[in-house]
């Protein structure tokens, strides 16, 4: 198990106590890559700061997620919750969509169009994929897609690859994302309601409160990598990693093609993870460090511990994941996980081990996004879009 620097768990198997960090009023809890976590000292603001840049500021009905094709066309694409996808190209929000499923969407609340992913190939095969909530009964799909004649037009046929009811309508996770192996990743929530009732992270059965990953280039839908922990079993075998409440947003490291992912705590606690095949993030018998069901005495043995957790009192809400930097615009920021809270705004990273806050934004963020060069963009659920940036240019 990891041992993460907390309160309620003081000591690491050997028996070293972790320190607690503290930026800006917001408490972080890192993991050593020794056995024994080390202790460490109470980290300082950035040398340097980092802006925002506005790219889009009107014309967006609550965006949800940014990204690229990988088709060298430069263009991004964003996701509106209700149910569309919109180009923004050289600096211009297409009037059209390129995507409307407005009318196969069940929108409102945590629900509506949560995830977009381009295939490794898009730019030869046009296949592109969704997540959504379905109209009527709020079940999560995800549906294939092709891009039709026109590259600014996608054909409003789908394909059907995954539906999992949903039991409540909240903590439907919704993020999906090429592996560099190829392998299409999907993150699913517990299912919501409070205190994931019917135990759904931790069990191995559903597909709820998972990372899954399938093989979208074999099979019919889709087939099963043979890497997945169950791969060989009759039920959860798109299972990649379990235990999970509701991870909102996960990307790949560009570089070392790591995964990171952001897990919403229930009351106290916000997470990020490192996810590797076959563990078991905790939930809901920990929320981030910290027991949770039982309350005390857990028993945490073969649970992976997150690599960073903050309380989520107030001005904090919910941990909005976002990635490791790898564009050349702020340099000091390179190799940098860059992450969010959604309620407090704040823009934060983890940099040489250290969690910083860069920036108090304003905006209520719902996701970030990479353009073809690794430029990171903030997306604000009230409608707008912004570049990351240094203070000093703004450029």
């Amino acid at each position: 198990m990891a041992c993460p620097i907390n309160v309620s768990v003081p000591y690491n198997k050997d028996g070293k106590r972790c320190a607690i960090l503290a930026t800006f009023g917001v408490f972080f809890f890192l993991s050593s890559a020794h056995p024994a976590c080390a202790l460490s000292q109470t980290p300082q603001p950035a040398a340097e700061e980092i802006a925002l840049a506005p790219v889009l500021t009107q014309g967006l009905v609550q965006p949800v997620f940014i990204g690229h094709a990988g088709d060298q066309s430069r263009r991004l694409f964003i996701l509106e919750q209700p149910g569309r996808i919109r180009i923004l190209q050289n600096g211009t929000l297409q009037s059209s969509a390129f995507l409307d499923i407005s009318d196969r969407i069940d929108f409102g609340g945590e629900m509506g169009l949560l995830g977009l992913a381009f295939h490794p190939r898009f730019a030869e095969n046009g296949r592109f994929f969704v997540n959504y909530t379905r109209k009527p009964d709020g079940a999560t799909v995800v549906a294939e897609f092709q891009v039709s004649q026109d590259p600014a037009r996608a054909l409003p046929n789908e394909k059907l690859l995954l539906t999992i009811q949903q039991p409540y309508t909240n903590h439907n996770g919704g993020m999906l994302a090429f592996g560099p192996d190829g392998y299409l990743y999907i993150a699913t929530g517990d299912g919501g309601a409070g205190g994931d009732p019917e135990n759904r992270g931790q069990n191995p059965n559903t597909l709820l409160g998972k990372m899954l990953r399938i093989d979208v280039d074999q099979g019919d839908p889709y087939g099963i990598p043979p890497g997945n922990p169950f791969a060989g079993q009759r039920r959860g075998r798109e299972i990649f990693a379990l235990g999970f409440r509701n991870p909102w947003r996960f990307s790949f490291d560009r570089q070392t093609g790591r995964l990171w992912a952001a897990d919403v705590g229930q009351h106290r606690w916000e997470e990020i993870d490192v996810v590797e095949a076959g563990n078991n993030y905790g939930w809901r018998v920990m929320e981030g460090a910290h027991c949770f069901q039982p309350s005390r005495g857990c028993a945490t043995s073969g649970l992976t511990l997150p690599v960073a957790e903050y309380p989520n009192q107030s001005p904090h809400c919910a941990v909005t994941g976002g990635y490791v930097y790898r564009g050349t615009r702020v340099e000091f920021l390179r190799g940098t996980y860059i992450f969010g809270d959604y309620c407090s705004g704040r823009i934060m990273g983890l940099i040489d081990g250290q969690p910083l806050v860069l920036l108090a934004s304003g905006l209520r963020i719902s996701s970030f996004g990479e353009d073809e060069a690794g430029e990171l963009y903030v997306v604000d659920h009230g409608g707008g879009i912004h570049r990351i940036t240094p203070a000093r240019t703004n450029r």
